[in-house]
């Protein structure tokens, strides 16, 4: 879990009388997981985040589950999406089961609203483009190659600044957290962790108070909770807070910052973790030198996922063990059926002593489920790249 944050204008005591400038009482609210017992945040509001003037039920279809087929590999072109929506709307859904769903993301236009998932954390990996996190803890800067980390419950907006966005959508049941064999019992990062504290970057400031003007009508939060959609309506702007302080809070991670663990002969895909969350892992592929035994043969072995099924977004870069895959391309290698190198793999990479891959890998423990639009880009000759 990330440590210990404070931002803003905090009183000196919890749960004391906390005013503003013309005598009102701030609100306080105690944000968290896990009841009481649980990570949490104290927050100061302007206004009661009570304070509801309208609600309605929006029209929210995600896309249910293809039709089955017999178990093969399958390998998804995402670059083929469309770009459509925004950074919520625009997600397309393309894999899904109790714990996760895998969405990509190509907005062309703003959020003119603010969304909260109540269902579960929200994490997303930006592929291309810069901007930041408007959110009810602050504003929280991105760049390519961040992971976003956004706890359940959190307010929020993504804006887009510069080139076109790319996103992978990462929506968690449960919560997405460091390892919890990289942190002591202290909840600090140990020293064989490949980042640490350091390296985590949370909200960098509280903008001013927006001033709203007159007749501008109520602000809108669009939850997502129990599997529906719902608008709340304020007539304040929801991003009301003036401090808070805690360790429940959105943060950022760059895949650049992240070292890779290498050794003499090849490594299993577990070095690569890089966050634990309920019946699933996200690992990232880094650039790194390969194995440095004489005899190393420095591409993965052919492996059986026998409890679980492996998902591997390519970034960019190189990636050895694998011909045919681009920029996007998206695999699934289903629990039940080994893979592994492709003809000619193992021997092409005899001697080679550094890879440039960047990929993001989610491993789940429990089998995931296609939608119709994953089956628009499958590549139907994928099975067939492991014939000589």
């Amino acid at each position: 879990m990330p440590h210990y944050r404070s931002l803003g204008e905090i009183p000196h005591k919890r749960h004391a009388q906390f005013r503003q400038a013309h005598g009102t009482l701030y609100r306080e609210e105690v944000f968290g997981n896990e009841g009481f017992s649980g990570a949490y945040s104290t927050l100061y509001h302007r206004f009661p985040p009570t304070q509801v003037s309208g609600r309605r039920l929006l029209e929210d279809r995600l896309p249910g589950a293809a039709d089955e087929e017999g178990l093969r590999h399958r390998h998804l072109r995402t670059a083929r999406v469309l770009p459509a929506g925004d950074p919520i709307s625009g997600r397309v859904r393309l894999l899904f089961n109790e714990d996760v769903a895998i969405s990509v993301c190509r907005p062309t236009v703003g959020m003119e609203y603010f969304y909260k998932n109540a269902d579960g954390d929200d994490l997303l990996f930006v592929h291309t483009g810069t901007g930041y996190l408007d959110t009810m803890f602050g504003v929280l800067p991105y760049r390519p190659g961040d992971y976003l980390v956004i706890p359940r419950g959190t307010i929020y907006r993504v804006v887009a600044e510069e080139g076109a966005p790319c996103f992978l959508v990462i929506e968690s049941a449960g919560a997405v957290e460091i390892p919890r064999r990289y942190r002591n019992a202290h909840g600090q990062c140990l020293e064989h962790s490949p980042f640490c504290e350091r390296d985590l970057r949370g909200p960098t400031h509280l903008p001013p108070p927006p001033t709203r003007p007159e007749g501008a009508g109520p602000c809108e939060v669009r939850i997502r909770a129990r599997g529906r959609l719902t608008a709340y309506y304020y007539d304040f702007h929801p991003l009301d807070v003036v401090g808070w302080d805690g360790c429940v809070y959105p943060w950022a991670f760059s895949i650049h910052d992240f070292e890779p663990i290498t050794g003499r002969v090849h490594q299993p895909p577990t070095v690569h973790q890089t966050f634990q969350a309920r019946n699933y892992v996200v690992c990232s592929f880094v650039p790194r030198l390969l194995d440095y035994h004489p005899e190393a043969v420095p591409v993965p072995y052919f492996h059986s996922n026998l409890e679980s099924d492996e998902v591997l977004y390519y970034v960019n870069g190189n990636f050895g063990s694998r011909r045919g895959i681009e920029e996007g391309s998206l695999t699934l290698h289903p629990q039940g059926l080994p893979h592994g190198p492709q003809p000619g793999i193992i021997e092409a990479s005899l001697g080679a002593t550094r890879t440039e891959e960047l990929a993001v890998m989610v491993d789940t423990f429990r089998p995931l489920r296609r939608t119709v639009a994953a089956d628009t880009l499958d590549d139907p000759r994928y099975p067939d790249s492991w014939l000589p």
